[in-house]
């Protein structure tokens, strides 16, 4: 069942997406060679609680972190470690809060001081499919034509679109109905109406789209070993059109 919220409950969300938002940017500021994802991570519940909210992901089926962190092949759910990263890396960095009883969740994939100009082209191409996604949300819409577009400008830019991980509805759980693919025919599936909030969350590969799940359980990395990256935003279906939830602050990659 799709759960439509009301403008208010739509502002409290807001209030928990603009944390992450936040909290991200921070991240961003503070990734670079000789971090660890271990101190990203610690920095990350350290803002969180400061905030009076708490991490949405700790202990979530059993995951051990507050932030997922998923270093170059990674694709999604990489639990933080204490390797150094290194100049020329990227890290994904998806992060939820609960916070009056409303969920936030957003992703960004940065790179770790100078990366390769082919490697800045994975992320940017990234980044405009999650940006082209936002494009179809509008009431009447079809919920395939999100993923479509995603798959439009990925594929067109020679990436490959992750389909075994797909963006969900969110609101008093983390994840809720419907579930959005990347990928698909447009014109399908349910119509988008006022009050639902989704997070579209494109998961593109340099090479192939194959991915497997390591011995953790958790941390899903490319099969053949390419660059992966991910761009989440939390938006909400409005009377005025789109209300994006997490973005951040102008200048800052989404």
């Amino acid at each position: 069942m799709i759960v439509c919220k009301s403008p208010a409950e739509i502002d409290r969300m807001a209030t928990a997406n603009g944390l992450v938002a936040r909290v991200l940017s921070e991240l961003a500021t503070a990734t670079a060679p000789g971090v660890t994802t271990r101190d990203l991570d610690a920095l990350a519940e350290r803002r969180i609680v400061e905030a009076g909210a708490r991490p949405a992901f700790k202990g979530y089926r059993g995951y051990p972190a507050t932030l997922c962190a998923s270093v170059n092949e990674q694709v999604v759910h990489g639990i933080p470690s204490d390797r150094p990263m290194q100049e020329g890396d990227i890290v994904s960095l998806d992060m939820g809060v609960v916070m009056d009883g409303f969920y936030g969740d957003s992703a960004i994939t940065v790179g770790v001081g100078r990366i390769a100009p082919e490697v800045d082209r994975l992320l940017r191409v990234t980044e405009e499919a999650l940006e082209q996604a936002i494009v179809q949300v509008r009431a009447g819409a079809r919920l395939s034509d999100i993923g479509h577009a995603v798959q439009q400008v990925v594929e067109a830019n020679g990436f490959s679109v992750v389909r075994e991980f797909v963006g969900h509805g969110i609101g008093t759980a983390l994840h809720e109905e419907p579930q959005i693919p990347n990928y698909g025919e447009p014109g399908r599936g349910p119509r988008l109406a006022e009050g639902m909030v989704l997070a579209i969350e494109p998961m593109v590969n340099a090479g192939k789209a194959a991915v497997k799940v390591l011995a953790d359980g958790w941390t899903a990395v490319t099969r053949d070993g390419s660059l992966s990256a991910h761009f989440e935003h939390t938006v909400a279906v409005t009377a005025d059109g789109v209300r994006v939830l997490t973005r951040r602050e102008a200048g800052a990659r989404a």
